[in-house]
């Protein structure tokens, strides 16, 4: 039996109707992502489920006394401690607690049998462990919600939606305000939920990893596909080919149909093979083809070589009013580097982040940077300082006196601006428009390094894979600070663990780095057995002995994919014809160079790449024997 029956349900919202007889069911248990563009009235569905809104048509059906899970809109507040606020989540067990008091002695009973069947007692430290998972420590659990920022309120309003264990959870980008360590405790967490979830989410680790199926609203429809998000391309690619091809079968089959008709139409003997053809014509099925929406495409300026490194730290302190957050910072960047930074939200790497950014100085130690090193700096806040009422044409503008208005534009196009929207109101644009605008104004002078923060927050997902795209082409350095675990895995070839004070490199993948994660989180009463514990070292120690290895067969592999990437573009402005039209031999002779170089230095990575696997796969080989 169902859990939610969405049937035929129309939506009319401002003049657009967003869902159109759209049906849906949820069985119990079953958890459930819902993607979708941005605007496709994702957000508008789980409001109409929740009852804050009537449909235009159609039904919505939850089953008799199930419970509803939501966070909620409006982050809590008042002088409850973070843990009082999370208890009061579970209205059932504050009713049966209050009744206790004052209850009859044969209603007492009753109570109290129901209050052991809910598990009331452990309900303090089940609440504790979710607060935890989501950054919250027992010191930050005792203070009072009002006291944290929206940002972490928001955080304490998901975790009193998760700990009321409902029947059917829904949840709106749960990730935006968190970190990515709370980000894959979160994927743990749904993993492992008994009840029903509808997840709207644009994170494709989380879409791939906390739900077993994935539902599609699309021109008003909704259809559900079994598996996680990747299963979900691998099966809309599919039918999309199919569908291509039963257009090309019928087109063809048209015209042969059509040419038969044309020819024959005026004379007698075939009048009536003529009308049976036009018949059949008439017959034939109409298939709409797949019709895509224009790609989403990024691009990023291409920055001017520097020698490395282009920035380097030595025994560098930072932090605010001459006291450091980060201390004992010896590290370096070069142009090739693709960093993500891990740690907990509050250890210092948007700190670290304005250090490089130049937007705080050293309080100790030295900070040597190249003469000519350009840095692009984004930073989800930097939205608040947008003007409402001007255009994204005026602040390119502004940080661009000396550029004529084509040149203004181009930088917008490069992210997807395109004229219409160049000319919107900032009070008028999207929360995804306003990043693509952010990414434009941190780019506007070629940088060499990219700081990015949090820049998914607000992008669908194929903006997000766009920008995934535009970082592998990217010829800078990347310092990357995100929640979403997809990102991090298809961009970073380094990671630097923030924390304890200080920043230093991760020898390791982020497969170990939640290892690392669930042993910290694993309770301090639940000691491992002996041997268990010293297998789980010896593992430990051998991944330690082999990141070496790793790091190198990852970092050459990334080299290959550049060196790749430069090579197809060479190639490509040598096929073109143009190129030999006029007296260009200097160029044509610097290109085919080039290329004589890449093929060698695609060959030392390829070695690199090929020592450092098969030293791997030895040492597997010995640990399996």
């Amino acid at each position: 039996m169902s859990l939610l029956v969405i049937q035929g349900v129309t939506i009319r919202m401002g003049g657009r109707t967003l869902l159109d007889g759209a049906d849906l069911s949820i069985e119990p248990g079953r958890r459930v992502g819902l993607v979708g563009r941005n605007g496709a009235g994702k957000s508008t569905l789980l409001g109409a489920i929740a009852g804050d809104l009537a449909v235009d048509g159609g039904s919505i059906r939850l089953s008799a006394r199930a419970r509803l899970g939501r966070v909620r809109q409006e982050a809590p507040a008042g002088a409850a401690s973070l843990l009082e606020t999370v208890l009061e989540g579970d209205t059932e067990r504050l009713a049966l607690l209050a009744e206790a008091e004052t209850a009859p002695a044969h209603r007492l009973a009753e109570v109290h049998e129901r209050l052991r069947t809910i598990g009331a007692d452990a309900a303090p430290a089940r609440a504790g462990a979710i607060l935890a998972g989501l950054g919250f420590d027992a010191a930050a659990q005792a203070r009072p919600v009002g006291s944290f920022s929206g940002g972490w309120r928001m955080r304490v309003a998901l975790a009193t939606a998760l700990f009321a264990n409902p029947d059917l959870l829904l949840l709106d980008e749960p990730t935006n305000h968190l970190d990515l360590e709370a980000t894959l405790w979160l994927e743990a967490w749904l993993a492992r939920f008994p009840g029903a979830a509808l997840i709207v989410s644009h994170d494709r680790g989380l879409l791939d990893r906390a739900v077993d199926a994935i539902a599609h609203l699309d021109r008003g429809k909704l259809s559900l596909t079994p598996g996680g998000f990747d299963e979900f391309v691998r099966i809309r690619t599919e039918r999309a080919l199919q569908q291509t091809r039963a257009v090309e079968r019928v087109a063809a089959e048209r015209a042969h149909i059509q040419s038969f008709i044309d020819r024959f139409r005026a004379k007698a003997t075939k009048a009536r093979q003529a009308q049976a053809r036009i018949k059949a014509l008439a017959r034939l099925p109409q298939i709409e083809s797949v019709v895509e929406d224009t790609p989403t495409r990024f691009a990023f300026p291409e920055p001017s070589a520097l020698a490395p490194p282009i920035l380097a730290l030595d025994r560098v302190a930072v932090g605010y009013d001459g006291t450091p957050v980060l201390r004992g910072l010896s590290l370096s960047v070069d142009m090739d580097d693709r960093i993500a930074l891990l740690g907990a939200n509050g250890n210092g790497k948007s700190t670290f982040a304005k250090l490089l950014a130049g937007r705080l100085d050293p309080l100790a130690g030295e900070m040597r940077r190249s003469g000519k090193l350009k840095v692009g700096y984004f930073a989800q806040h930097q939205a608040e300082e947008l003007v409402a009422l001007e255009t994204p044409v005026e602040h390119m503008a502004r940080a661009l006196p000396r550029a004529t208005p084509p040149q203004l534009r181009g930088q917008l196009a490069r992210f997807g601006l395109d004229a219409d929207r160049a000319s919107t109101r900032i009070a008028d644009l999207s929360g995804g428009e306003k990043a693509r605008l952010l990414l434009a104004l941190a780019t506007r002078d070629a940088p060499q390094l990219l700081i990015l923060d949090e820049p998914t927050n607000h992008l669908d997902i194929d903006a997000r894979e766009a920008l995934v795209k535009a970082l592998a082409d990217f010829a800078g350095a990347v310092l990357l600070i995100t929640h979403d675990p997809h990102l991090v895995e298809l961009v970073a070839d380094r990671l630097w663990l923030v924390g304890e004070g200080t920043v230093r490199p991760f020898e390791g993948d982020l497969d170990e780095y939640r290892a690392l994660l669930a042993e910290r989180a694993r309770p301090a009463g639940k000691a491992e057995a002996p041997k268990r514990r010293d297998d789980r070292r010896g593992r430990a120690e051998a991944r330690a002995q082999l990141a070496p290895l790793r790091r190198q067969a990852r970092e050459a592999e990334a080299l290959l994919g550049r060196l790749a990437t430069e090579r197809a573009a060479i190639e490509a402005r040598l096929a073109d014809p143009s190129l030999y039209a006029g007296a260009r031999t200097a160029e044509i002779t610097a290109a085919n160079t080039r290329l004589a170089t890449l093929a060698r230095e695609a060959e030392a990575a390829e070695a690199a790449w090929l020592a450092a696997e098969t030293a791997l796969e030895e040492a597997g080989l010995q640990e399996a024997g």
